[in-house]
């Protein structure tokens, strides 16, 4: 190419959400001028193919599915459509609890009877909210999702300290337990419900004792799995079910993979690794993830959980979703010396920077938690106080679409099960930048501006190019056609 000629321009839709009001706004790629040839250079590299996209999506929990059934028909559709829908979210990989969680509205077992064959198992604690919610979202869903379950804790009878919290699950009643996850496929199955798979247990170092728990090492999941689990979803037909293991903070991650990947025997029936991002509001853990990776080169490496906690929302204010003010847990009990993983910090900022950085560091599906809370944040028994991207006044039937919905879109709505993650060269390393490559031969780019000016750069695909402008405090979604 000579240097009188320009580049083939590269052809693109770009979608911008902005502190300045942008909401998944489609906005024009910049007009060729002089200055052009001197912008930062982004350039995709599809020759560097990385890990395999299973999904992005949310959780369907009871306090969800309550408040849904609170709103009116209008409402619930606009918010269900909004998640499920083509034109929406289209979330493509759901959680949901096996038992209650902090975000139930009280403590329930579907196996409340001491009994070791689980004659009584029933999941009519969930007939009147969560399993409506899934069946109306596989409905809505044109390419359908993939759902996997997680318990908080088996039932106390069958735990050593017989309490909701804490405690760890009898060895008496590992072969029990594993018997209850079969029990809850059927009984989802027969609900029209197909499980995709599990994750062994919510949080294995527990909570603080605070919500429902139940203690593993990385031994005793193991052994769990190995022995019993795994064995038990073979036996009764279900061996195609995902299992995966450890489900707790990244930070932790080394001395679970190196467990449950120590041997064929002990890997054999694990799937692959789940993560929540409560250890840190801005550090990415990339040298842990990229451990884990390395361990298990072949399974899935899912964040199961992550959400703004410790915070009750802010109403219809979309400023404040952009301004660094927010807490976590961290801020006030985290350890002196741990105090710097939890400041002050924006949550839309948190949510495009984590789910580019886990993207980057070989994460291949990313799950918020809950889809929708109220104004106070829950309803929660324990009262522990969250934020969702869909926030609801049950009282006024109204309902507020946070920042954080619009960017979970970025991904969830234009990444698609089996893209292929690309490498990405860039010369301003100041915007987080990751880029996959769509079953359909598109390819998305998102690109995050956290500063406070707006900034420019040239996009390269192969010998094409464009010039993008993103706004201030902005993320963008830039989407190459096939053709």
């Amino acid at each position: 190419m000579s240097c009188n000629t320009q580049p083939e321009q590269l052809n693109v839709e770009i979608f911008e959400t902005s502190a300045s009001g942008n909401q998944l706004t489609s906005i024009k790629p910049m007009v060729n001028d002089k200055e052009i040839d001197t912008l930062p250079i982004v350039r995709i590299l599809p020759d560097q193919k990385y890990q395999t996209i299973t999904g992005f999506g949310g959780a369907f929990t009871e306090s969800s599915a309550y408040l849904l059934n609170k709103l009116s028909k209008t409402n619930r559709d606009l918010i269900m459509k909004a998640y499920f829908s083509e034109e929406g979210a289209n979330y493509s990989l759901c959680r949901t609890h096996m038992n209650s969680c902090d975000f139930s509205l009280d403590q329930y077992s579907y196996t409340p009877t001491e009994d070791k064959e689980l004659k009584d198992f029933s999941v009519k604690e969930d007939m009147d909210d969560l399993i409506p919610m899934i069946k109306e979202a596989q409905t809505i869903s044109k390419d359908g999702f993939k759902l996997f379950a997680s318990p908080w804790t088996a039932p106390p009878w069958m735990k050593d300290n017989k309490e909701w919290v804490g405690g760890k699950l009898l060895p008496e009643y590992y072969p029990t337990w594993a018997l209850f996850f079969s029990k809850y496929i059927e009984a989802y199955k027969d609900q029209g419900i197909e499980l995709w798979g599990f994750t062994v247990e919510n949080e294995p170092h527990g909570n603080g004792n605070n919500w429902e728990s139940m203690h593993f090492t990385p031994e005793e999941m193991t052994d769990f799995v190995q022995n019993h689990l795994g064995p038990k979803l073979e036996a009764d037909g279900y061996g195609d079910k995902i299992i995966l293991g450890y489900d707790q903070n990244r930070a932790g991650l080394k001395e679970w993979v190196d467990v449950m990947y120590a041997t064929e025997e002990s890997s054999k029936y694990y799937d692959g690794t789940a993560i929540h991002w409560y250890e840190s509001t801005y550090k990415i853990f990339a040298e842990d993830l990229q451990y884990a990776h390395q361990k298990a080169p072949d399974k899935y490496l899912i964040e199961t959980e992550g959400c703004i906690d410790a915070q009750v929302p802010v109403w219809k204010d979309d400023a404040w979703y952009w301004k660094k003010e927010a807490t976590d847990w961290g801020w006030d009990w985290a350890k002196e010396e741990e105090k710097y993983l939890h400041p002050k910090y924006a949550p839309a900022n948190r949510y495009a920077r984590d789910i580019i950085g886990c993207l980057n560091n070989w994460v291949d599906g990313w799950v918020d938690w809950n889809m929708v809370l109220n104004k106070q944040g829950g309803p929660n028994w324990f009262e522990n106080w969250c934020i969702a991207p869909v926030i609801v006044d049950e009282d006024n039937d109204e309902v507020y679409f946070t920042p954080l919905y619009y960017i979970m879109a970025h991904f969830s709505k234009y990444i698609r099960p089996g893209a292929k993650v690309l490498g990405i060269d860039q010369s301003d390393a100041d915007l987080m930048i990751t880029a996959a490559k769509n079953p359909d031969g598109s390819t998305a780019v998102v690109v995050f501006n956290e500063g406070k000016t707006a900034k420019q750069f040239n996009l390269w695909l192969n010998e094409k190019r464009t010039s993008v402008n993103i706004s201030a405090q902005a993320i963008q979604t830039i989407i190459i056609p096939t053709k």
